[in-house]
């Protein structure tokens, strides 16, 4: 028993340790064509993956409101969250960027820095920078606290959905912490 147990062990293990190292040979710093954006943080380039034409790539560090398409159904300013990464990469040559420990999510898209233009601009930063999106905040990564202070500025400067978003409007991870952080502001009761 034991012996299968340490053998589905490092089954597992080679697995995980050797996810990262075909990513990283195959995407990262190299660049690819954007044949669809699904929503403001998700595309398609055109590359092949697992038994797909295209390789679905979910952006490092930011969230974007849904839309219609997804299972939460549309999010305030999830349409024009969309329509901004459509404007800046739809069709066009991007250039994909991996963390060095973690390539994929739960959900298997590629988890990617997004740079577009010339000279090149972060997509992420930018979809943050111009109040489409939120920095998301639950997971670590090389960018965090860069994102956070963007995202500081345009919500201090009212851009995008920072003009009129009500707490309810929010996806429900961002609502939780933005309670979190009211309850810090709020006066201790005697």
């Amino acid at each position: 028993m034991a012996a299968l147990i340490l053998a589905v062990l490092i089954v597992a293990a080679s697995r995980w340790t050797f996810s990262a190292g075909p990513d990283h040979e195959r995407y990262h710093n190299r660049q690819f064509v954007c044949v669809q954006v699904v929503d403001g943080d998700t595309i398609d380039v055109d590359a092949p993956d697992a038994g797909l034409a295209t390789t679905r790539v979910r952006f490092w560090g930011v969230d974007t409101p849904e839309t219609a398409k997804s299972r939460q159904g549309e999010m305030y300013f999830g349409l024009q969250a969309s329509a901004f990464t459509k404007s800046c990469v739809d069709g066009k040559t991007v250039r994909l960027v991996l963390a060095p420990d973690q390539t994929r999510d739960k959900y298997g898209r590629l988890l990617a820095y997004v740079y577009f233009d010339e000279p090149p601009r972060m997509l992420n930063e930018e979809i943050i920078a111009g109040g489409f999106g939120y920095v998301d905040s639950r997971f670590d990564h090389v960018w965090r606290q860069r994102f956070m202070d963007v995202e500081g500025r345009a919500r201090k400067q009212g851009l995008g959905l920072w003009a009129e978003v009500r707490p309810d409007q929010m996806p429900e991870w961002r609502q939780r912490r933005e309670a979190y952080r009211a309850s810090l502001t709020r006066p201790a009761a005697n």
